[in-house]
């Protein structure tokens, strides 16, 4: 799925270069039309936005900072996948078990069984009598100790609590020898405690849907942390580069070209492309080398999680960039940028907390319900809410619904405050100023002196 996404990107992208092109000879090619800027053909709306789109795209991708943090995120994101690989792939040293005395027939297979199933390994060593072995624990040369197959000797004491090879090997011996000896009181021959080892379990099924339990929630934490870090930036991109545009007095020239809702459309859509191509090479990059190195931890990754979190990606980033946008056309300076900034984040980091808390603990409470259909915080609450299997599709769609409709309706205010902010420059912006109407030039009856 996500090759396929990541190829629908780049057959986009080729598709507006080769359009762009195109309507670059066309304009070239015109007998007797001068050139006039950007507005060579009266109309189209979608070219003009197109034309900023692909300026955003060049400049953001060309940048060095752009480049060296793509590369220092893959390395990130390859270092989370292969480290814990390397550790987990080298295997712990097997543990010494030492046999004293008459031992079962089947204590061999009894401790290979116990080792495996604490994940470890284990290789016999015979011992002549107690003494030797209780020596040879105290010397470290072996690590367990199993004398007449009915007592286990351990150099060190084993408690519950205890996670080393060896505690968690006596946990499960222990209890093992005491089942043989019980078979072979019982009078079963060793084929028969063979046959009621190799016994399996009966299948369970789960009547509820919706369960919370083996949710994945990898998926689910790794999509949140990957929103967050895509929404803070790339809508940071927006309001710098908003602001540098009035601040250099570009806006000006590009306003006599095109109108405000362009050049505002045209920069949240080139921005956007370039937050969504390099997401997909992130998750992509991530999926490809976890199969490559064979790692579980994008393990339990649900496709149809996934694809909630890249669908809630998409609907964040049109959600903020236009408040980001309207909050960039207030300011001129660096130290207003830093004032607007937090403001702007406390939803972003109100929903990235609690989706993190209930990924990580599985339990939706109901405050963290309602935050999934409210469009500053449903981008981060929805897709824990799939993954956790505790939303239905019309619910999905209902939020969904919410949101493009709060997008819609910042977007309308937005435009509104960008064109009337944007070409203030060297005085201060009043809010009255930004919701009232724009008031039409009256017009001077015929034959009046100006």
């Amino acid at each position: 799925m996500i090759g396929a996404l990541l190829a629908a990107a780049v057959v986009v992208v080729a598709v507006v270069r080769l359009w762009m092109r195109r309507r670059r000879a066309g304009q070239s090619s015109a007998q007797g039309e001068p050139r006039r800027g950007w507005r060579q053909a009266p109309g189209s709306v979608l070219g003009d936005v197109g034309l900023v789109a692909g300026r955003e795209i060049r400049e953001r991708v060309r940048g060095r900072i752009f480049r060296v943090g793509t590369l220092f995120i893959l390395l990130g994101v390859g270092a989370a996948i292969v480290i814990p690989k390397i550790h987990t792939s080298s295997p712990s040293p097997p543990q010494k078990v030492g046999v004293v005395g008459s031992s079962s027939p089947l204590l061999p297979r009894v401790i290979a069984a116990s080792a495996k199933q604490s994940g470890t390994r284990a290789e016999l060593v015979p011992v002549g009598t107690v003494a030797e072995a209780r020596q040879a624990l105290l010397a470290g040369r072996i690590d367990v100790a199993v004398v007449d197959s009915d007592r286990v000797l351990v150099g060190q004491a084993v408690g519950t609590g205890a996670t080393s090879d060896t505690a968690s090997l006596v946990q499960v011996l222990a209890p093992a020898l005491g089942v043989l000896h019980a078979y072979e009181a019982a009078g079963l021959t060793p084929a028969q405690i063979v046959q009621v080892a190799q016994a399996r379990p009966v299948p369970v099924e789960n009547v509820a849907t919706g369960s919370t339990k083996g949710a994945p929630k990898a998926t689910s934490v790794v999509g949140i942390v990957l929103l967050f870090v895509m929404l803070t930036q790339y809508n940071t991109w927006i309001l710098m580069g908003v602001m540098q545009e009035k601040a250099s007095r570009v806006v000006e020239v590009l306003l006599a070209a095109l109108r405000p809702i362009q050049l505002l459309g045209g920069k949240v859509l080139g921005i956007g492309l370039v937050a969504m191509g390099q997401a997909a090479l992130i998750v992509g990059f991530a999926l490809a080398l976890g199969a490559a190195v064979g790692s579980d931890v994008l393990h339990g990754s649900a496709p149809l999680v996934l694809l909630a979190e890249l669908l809630w990606l998409v609907l964040g980033y049109a959600f903020y960039c236009w408040l980001y946008a309207a909050a960039g056309s207030l300011a001129e300076r660096q130290d207003q940028v830093q004032t607007l900034v937090l403001p702007l984040s406390l939803p972003i980091i109100l929903g990235y907390v609690f989706a993190i808390t209930t990924a990580s603990t599985g339990n939706a409470s109901v405050f963290f319900k309602v935050l999934a259909y409210l469009p500053p915080t449903a981008p981060f609450a929805m897709p824990v809410l799939v993954g956790l299997g505790q939303v239905v599709w019309w619910q999905f769609v209902a939020s969904v619904l919410l949101s493009v409709a709060g997008t819609a309706v910042l977007a309308w205010g937005a435009a509104g405050i960008y064109r009337r902010a944007v070409l203030r420059s060297g005085q201060r912006v009043r809010l009255g100023d930004l919701f009232a109407r724009a008031q039409r030039p009256r017009r001077r009856p015929e034959g009046a002196t100006p």
